[in-house]
């Protein structure tokens, strides 16, 4: 099969498709042959070296595609079925990829939607759940019109919560139709924030990695309401969490934003797209900042 690997460390031009040999799926896994797979900062900061320092490495940790072998102790799925999920092993952005974490992909859903909904759902559920956030709770979302920021966002609304969402203005009547009170970030921020909820917030996700998380813990009252899942460096000089998939994935999600998106209840927005063998242009745009919403290779 064609995969997407990098075999050194540097930019994209590092970036190249191979063939290697197809994967099997193990206990409780798939194996699908993959239309579409979502490009994640953790593709770009992989290449750069910045995660793990083994080499060679592949890439890509969701993808949606039609199932087409079933590993052992695995129940409620076919081949031939459509399905979206998670790679565990970083190896999505391929022909096949094995999933051990899926759902079927709602009716209303094309393939690149699909693509670009596991790790924005699994990540924002994930860390919601490490905050407590519950019916009731009022929570500050930093980056709120990103992929997992958007996600966050809809989640928490979702369950009985007011959230509060940072963008640029542009960004705004988005962050509104998904449920959000936008105010700007930036410079005042915690002002504006005060200005809607002069007592603070319950809790803070940050999401953009910003460099705002001692305003968060005092906007959340205290250092343990704040968990980010972007600004790793400035989390151990805060004292604040950080939200990983080592410890414990929110593997519920997919089936959960998959029952909401059929009911119009959930959205993803896609940037552009991409083919496969112009993953090396997909970091390029992803690392610029120069599309807003999720980028996905299209596997022909």
């Amino acid at each position: 099969m064609r995969a997407a690997r990098f075999s050194r460390f540097g930019g994209p031009e590092v970036l190249e498709i191979v063939g290697l040999p197809d994967p099997r799926p193990g206990a409780g896994e798939i194996r699908i042959k993959v239309r579409a797979a979502g490009v994640n900062a953790s593709d770009w900061k992989k290449r750069q070296g910045l995660m793990d320092q083994v080499l060679p490495q592949t890439l890509g940790y969701e993808a949606a595609g039609i199932v087409d072998e079933v590993g052992a102790d695995v129940s409620g799925v076919t081949v031939g079925d459509r399905v979206f999920g998670v790679s565990p092993y970083g190896a999505a952005q391929a022909e096949l990829a094995v999933l051990s974490h899926w759902a079927p992909i709602p009716s209303t859903l094309d393939w690149t939607r699909a693509a670009a909904l596991p790790v924005a759902a699994e990540t924002a559920a994930r860390a919601l759940d490490q905050l407590g956030v519950t019916a009731g709770s009022t929570v500050l979302v930093n980056g709120a019109s990103g992929s997992v920021g958007s996600a966050a966002v809809q989640l928490a609304v979702e369950r009985g919560a007011r959230v509060i969402g940072t963008g640029s203005p542009a960004t705004h009547e988005a962050l509104r139709s998904l449920g959000a009170e936008p105010v700007a970030y930036g410079e005042g921020m915690p002002e504006r924030v005060r200005a809607i909820m002069p007592a603070g917030v319950d809790f803070a996700l940050d999401i953009a990695g910003s460099g705002v998380l001692p305003e968060l813990a005092g906007l959340a009252g205290a250092p343990e309401r704040v968990i980010t899942v972007a600004d790793f460096q400035g989390a151990q000089q805060a004292g604040i969490r950080i939200s990983r998939g080592d410890t414990g994935r929110a593997a519920y999600a997919l089936d959960q934003v998959a029952r909401l998106t059929e009911a119009g209840r959930f959205s993803v927005q896609v940037g552009r797209t991409f083919p496969l063998t112009e993953v090396a242009d997909a970091h390029r745009v992803g690392e610029a900042g120069m599309v807003r919403g999720k980028l996905v290779l299209v596997v022909d």
